[in-house]
């Protein structure tokens, strides 16, 4: 039985009342790293209304538990909670703006049209950390074994990047703009090895231009192991000079 299966198991022991009792003390927090087993296992069987008021709570492991719950619901044809989501994509916590993408992520295990038609939504919100949950959640490898959600991915990313060159110069250093760049040098790379053809074309015409968040966002992207791998297999020098 793995770790996440026994928080399962250990969760659905308890009565709604117990489990935030149970989710503080097998948290991991305070620490480096918080519990993800017991995370997902809260996700998979947490009960609707503890999941609707965990994912308001002001402990900061509590909300990330019911906002990956929100996923669940949300894939169970609960449709309004999309909007609740969105807005926690802009919460002060880096680990629950993590817990939106991986509710996300849920969503599109199950159902990856409605995950593509709410990524293209946020993907062209004014807000970055939107933008940035959007791209966060649809460049998971997993969700990129279909050209559909693939093509969708790499347009998230063109979207996003290009909400990020219309902020102004002397905004850019904002931490919510930061947080975008940040993702977008990583998700480029993700959307590409997942759909080479349309991505190179695409990461070549981004590679072209001059702005200086955007040449870091190449550098980054080329850094990662599975986009070098993706231009060694490719024939000539597709991302030219």
């Amino acid at each position: 039985m793995s770790r996440r299966d026994e928080h399962r198991a250990a969760l659905q022991s308890l009565s709604p009342d117990e489990v935030p009792g149970y989710l503080t003390a097998h948290s991991g927090l305070p620490g480096p790293r918080g519990n993800l087993e017991l995370l997902d296992a809260f996700g998979d069987v947490g009960d609707a209304g503890l999941v609707r008021r965990l994912a308001t709570d002001p402990d900061e492991y509590l909300r990330c538990c019911g906002i990956v719950g929100l996923g669940r619901l949300l894939t169970q044809g609960a449709a309004e909670l999309g909007g609740e989501l969105r807005e926690h994509a802009c919460d002060p916590s880096w680990r629950a703006r993590e817990a939106v993408a991986i509710a996300l992520q849920r969503l599109g295990d199950a159902d990856r049209a409605r995950l593509r038609a709410i990524v293209a939504d946020w993907a062209a919100d004014e807000r970055p950390l939107v933008r940035r949950a959007a791209i966060a959640a649809i460049c998971e490898p997993r969700l990129l074994t279909d050209p559909t959600t693939a093509a969708a991915a790499l347009e998230a990313c063109a979207t996003a990047t290009a909400g990020l060159l219309a902020v102004p110069a002397d905004e850019r250093r904002h931490t919510d703009v930061r947080t975008l760049r940040q993702a977008l040098g990583y998700c480029w790379s993700v959307a590409v090895a997942a759909e080479p053809a349309g991505g190179l074309a695409a990461f070549a015409t981004l590679r072209g231009q001059t702005d200086p968040d955007v040449v870091w966002i190449v550098r980054e992207n080329l850094r990662k192991v599975r986009l070098r791998r993706v231009l060694d297999d490719a024939p000539g020098d597709v991302l030219g000079d």
